[in-house]
């Protein structure tokens, strides 16, 4: 519909995903990269349980809990006898899966 109106749809597409990952990104950098959480859980759970918005939010805080736990045994236990930062591991861990949200719904939006 913006397309018949006279709008250039792909310029603004691409605006609003850097817009939308430079606020994103700033969230992030304010919260702290535990912050990254609350970002990445949410999809993550959508893909086990689908869309029902019951049991979107105490399957998000499980698998957020499990995720926070996860990434922290392995910041204990994968350089010992150093402890790397959990932030650190969390984004190795949830970078690319939000990377590959960001592709994804690009995909989506072009078909």
């Amino acid at each position: 519909m913006a397309k018949s109106l006279g709008l250039n749809v792909a310029k603004y597409r691409f605006a609003f995903i850097v817009l939308s990952s430079l606020l994103s990104g700033s969230a992030i950098s304010f919260a702290g990269l535990l912050g990254f959480v609350g970002l990445i859980v949410p999809h993550a759970a959508r893909f086990i349980i689908g869309y029902d918005s019951r049991l979107l939010v105490p399957v998000s805080a499980l698998v957020g809990s499990l995720f926070t736990l996860l990434c922290d045994i392995l910041a204990r236990t994968l350089f010992a006898p150093y402890e790397v930062p959990v932030g650190i591991i969390m984004s190795f861990l949830g970078g690319p899966f939000f990377i590959y949200l960001l592709f994804k719904q690009r995909r989506q939006t072009d078909d």
